[in-house]
């Protein structure tokens, strides 16, 4: 049986640890609400531009030769792992390392056994785990979280639009989580390029006559790329916000399952306590009980 100094021990120790998580918890309240509006503010604006690249799917598509959506032969593909730079975040991390792993043994067994399956990590813990497991990292971007904004994210973007126009890649995924709520996060497979566009919205909110100026051909040109760049910084920022989401939820679950834990050792000390107490006078009792003996 633990001593009560061993106890007290436990507790000063746990106190320690509850004040920690609590502190850690309001850091990422107070990250996460401000991430939060960055993103609110965003999706409209995503939104629209996906909205109009689906007005103008059926000119896309009668181009053969639009670089953006051609479909290839897939000789070279690229993961695009989106995780975090810190841990204690709960399952964020590995939920997205899982599905990154499974996506790459299952859906492009052939290419990775041929050495033909590269990996572009944002964020430490991604970068850790798939350098220790000897997965091919061409590049990784650990720094784009310091300083979270769109025109440190565009030059990478770009240069990935880059890469698959070059032909360097013929298919271009992104992983990351996309935020719902502080206590949810969606796990993404997201299709980069070539570009998929999904008419859902279209069909529900009926075709609408856009005017284009000057020529629909100009504004293909130009909005498609602008487009692809938005879609890459939102699936960061996405997974910026949820990392503070998932980081304040386990820091909450960890500072009530130390509040927990200080009553339950409380209550062992206080019956120890009482037992010793107890135990003394029962003593104290049996040594008089032997002088009047």
């Amino acid at each position: 049986m633990e001593s009560l100094k061993e106890i007290r021990t436990r507790i000063a120790s746990v106190r320690s640890t509850r004040k920690i998580t609590s502190a850690m918890k309001m850091v990422a309240a107070s990250k996460l609400r401000k991430a939060q509006d960055r993103i609110i503010q965003l999706r409209p604006y995503a939104n629209k531009l996906h909205e109009v690249l689906a007005s103008l799917n059926e000119d896309i598509q009668e181009n053969e030769e639009n670089i953006f959506t051609s479909e290839r032969e897939l000789e070279k593909v690229l993961i695009v792992v989106v995780t975090s730079n810190r841990g204690l975040c709960g399952p964020f991390n590995a939920n997205v390392i899982r599905q990154s792993l499974e996506l790459a043994h299952e859906t492009y067994t052939d290419l990775l056994q041929k050495g033909n399956l590269q990996f572009l990590t944002i964020g430490k813990k991604g970068t850790e785990l798939l350098k220790s497991r000897k997965y091919q990292i061409v590049a990784s971007y650990n720094e784009l979280f310091d300083d979270l904004s769109f025109d440190k994210v565009a030059p990478l973007a770009e240069q990935t639009i880059n890469d698959f126009l070059n032909a360097k890649y013929d298919k271009i995924e992104l992983v990351y989580n996309q935020f719902k709520n502080a206590a949810v996060q969606i796990l993404t497979v997201e299709q980069f390029l070539p570009i998929e566009i999904d008419l859902t919205h279209d069909k529900e909110t009926g075709n609408l006559d856009y005017i284009f100026e000057p020529d629909k051909d100009h504004i293909i040109k130009k909005i498609i790329p602008r487009a692809l760049k938005i879609q890459f910084y939102k699936a960061i920022l996405d997974s910026y916000v949820s990392e503070q989401g998932a980081r304040m939820t386990a820091m909450h679950q960890a500072t009530d399952n130390a509040t927990e834990l200080i009553r339950e050792l409380t209550l062992h000390y206080n019956k120890a306590r009482q037992a010793a107490i107890t135990k003394e006078i029962l003593e104290i009792v049996g040594g008089a009980e032997a002088l009047r003996g």
